[in-house]
């Protein structure tokens, strides 16, 4: 039995280290954006940046923004979204007077949407009023955005015909928190969503996805795909955009440094926290979908390293060591992004585990009617009535 389990196991890691778009090479990013051809004309960008409670954040957001080198017209729209530590206040004194800054106060948010998409909702009908742009650029209030960021989003978009391109942005890898658990974060976003497959013709693959801290789109194909109001209540609602994008044509995402994530994780209850919220709602709220992934999960990342060390025989005992030496290798390109020792690779299955267990009680709080918490709200499938079905 054991002999069997390691050659699952181990046919496992072999279909995932060569068949799955090469997605731990991590080797899909911005590191060619700055030769990208630029424009004859440089075209008009709306940024809405929803925000709710993060004055921590927001003047090193907003300074970004209002610093970016692009050519062409732009203005930001920031939705502050009912917060109570002075956040409108903050973004203004660090725009001091700045007319590219327009500051939307939020409304309470309707029954079916997540309170993210209503505030980028509310900040696209302040942009009704006038011209349209002819993109739209989401991003989050705690993504600081090099002084190039936004030209070189552009320029990808022209130069390729994208309707949408997303960054994924680098997030804080500095407490040992954080150092244990976000570079495996992106590390398993990738093996769901191979870059390469997202970024395929829609022909090639079925594959979506985009990180929302960073989301630029092609106005008319994102008027064309319905807006915001298909997905108001989708948990996860970058990869949710993504998929509506690509039907209406090519769409891009790569990793960067250009774009960096300011938000602290507070520890482990704070990552727990962040993966509890999508994780149930990735499986579609599926019991025995949980269960399935968490015995395929088991077989991929716990049980190579447990037969390596108590496997009942010599076969099982090599093949599980060679497994994890494996997944350890595959681990080794994200590590280095975040400039951490390869040593942590041997240490992916206790990682896999930990995130087991965060899946564990994304399903528990859904069970309690918290699911999808998220600045002390919940999400959309706990509210009393569902608008539109959401």
């Amino acid at each position: 039995m054991s002999l069997a389990i390691a050659l699952a196991a181990a046919l496992a890691w072999a279909v995932l280290l060569l068949g799955r778009g090469g997605f731990w090479r991590c080797d899909v990013d911005d590191r060619d954006a700055a030769s990208l051809p630029e424009p004859a004309r440089w075209p008009s960008v709306a940024v809405v940046v929803p925000a709710r409670d993060e004055a921590e954040t927001i003047g090193a957001t907003v300074a970004g923004l209002l610093a970016q080198d692009y050519p062409g017209p732009f203005r930001i729209v920031l939705v502050d979204d009912r917060s109570r530590d002075g956040t409108a206040e903050a973004a203004q004194a660090v725009a001091d007077g700045n007319p590219r800054l327009e500051i939307v106060r939020g409304a309470p948010r309707p029954a079916g949407w997540t309170g993210k998409l209503w505030a980028l909702r509310q900040g696209l009908g302040h942009l009704a009023g006038g011209a349209p742009a002819d993109y739209l650029l989401f991003t989050d209030a705690d993504i600081r955005h090099a002084p190039d960021s936004l030209r070189r989003l552009v320029a990808r978009a022209e130069t390729s015909g994208a309707v949408l391109v997303s960054l994924m942005a680098r997030l804080r890898c500095e407490s040992l928190a954080e150092r244990a658990l976000i570079p495996a974060f992106v590390f398993f976003f990738q093996m769901l969503y191979p870059f390469r497959w997202a970024n395929a013709p829609k022909d090639r693959a079925r594959t979506a996805a985009a990180a929302g801290g960073c989301v630029l789109l092609r106005r008319a194909a994102f008027e064309r795909a319905g807006g915001l109001e298909p997905i108001r209540g989708e948990i996860i609602d970058d990869c949710s955009l993504a998929r509506q994008m690509k039907a209406q044509g090519p769409i891009w995402i790569g990793l960067t440094d250009r774009v960096i994530s300011l938000r602290g994780y507070q520890g482990l209850d704070g990552i727990r926290r962040m993966v509890a919220r999508t994780a149930y709602a990735q499986l579609g709220y599926n019991p025995l979908a949980l269960v399935g992934m968490l015995l395929a999960l088991a077989l991929v990342f716990l049980a190579p390293p447990a037969l390596a060390q108590a496997g009942s025989d010599s076969a099982a005992r090599a093949i599980g060591a060679a497994t994890w030496l494996a997944m350890a290798g595959a681990f080794v390109p994200m590590l280095r992004r975040y400039g951490l020792s390869p040593a942590w690779g041997l240490a992916l299955p206790g990682i896999a585990a930990t995130y087991m267990l965060f899946t564990l009680d994304s399903a528990w709080q859904e069970a309690r009617g918290r699911g999808g918490m998220w600045k002390g709200e919940p999400g959309p499938r706990a509210d009393p009535s569902r608008a539109g079905g959401a």
